[in-house]
């Protein structure tokens, strides 16, 4: 496995207003060989898979709980990690009924759930019970690399 073009991590409180810092961070890998249009999908998946852990996963938990998120950016991809310490939850079930409720014009939530996926070439939602955190991992290929 190649080793990555660029790496960083940054952990800060179970806040929403703690976004723009998350956000200013992500900044940097607005760089080759990312083109615009994919750092800023990324941009709004990060903004997603955040916004999910504070409003979601931390929800009965005290703002001080970390969120770490870390980007490594290869030559053909870019890959993401949110960790929250919620309880958890079953991504592909969760999908599974979103698709099922998608034929409702006015679905109660759960489309930035669907709109990673369609993004994202690879996503996953994992208790890493080690850790006793979750982890949202996210992949995008830059290129029309093979996914098989």
């Amino acid at each position: 496995m190649t080793p990555a073009l660029s790496t960083s991590r940054i952990v800060v409180n179970s806040d929403i207003n703690a976004l723009t810092q998350v956000l200013d961070w992500f900044a940097q890998f607005n760089v080759p060989p990312l083109t615009y249009e994919v750092w800023w999908f990324c941009q709004l998946v990060l903004t997603e898979g955040f916004t999910n852990a504070v409003r979601h996963a931390h929800r009965d938990l005290p703002p001080a709980t970390p969120i770490t998120v870390e980007v490594n950016v290869f030559t053909d991809r870019i890959e993401m990690r949110i960790w929250d310490q919620g309880a958890g939850f079953d991504l592909n079930r969760k999908l599974q009924e979103l698709d099922q409720t998608l034929q409702d014009p006015e679905p109660e939530g759960g489309m930035g759930l669907v709109f990673l996926q369609k993004f994202a070439d690879e996503v996953d939602y994992q208790r890493h019970s080690e850790q006793q955190q979750n982890c949202l991992f996210l992949r995008k290929y830059l290129t029309a690399v093979a996914t098989a």
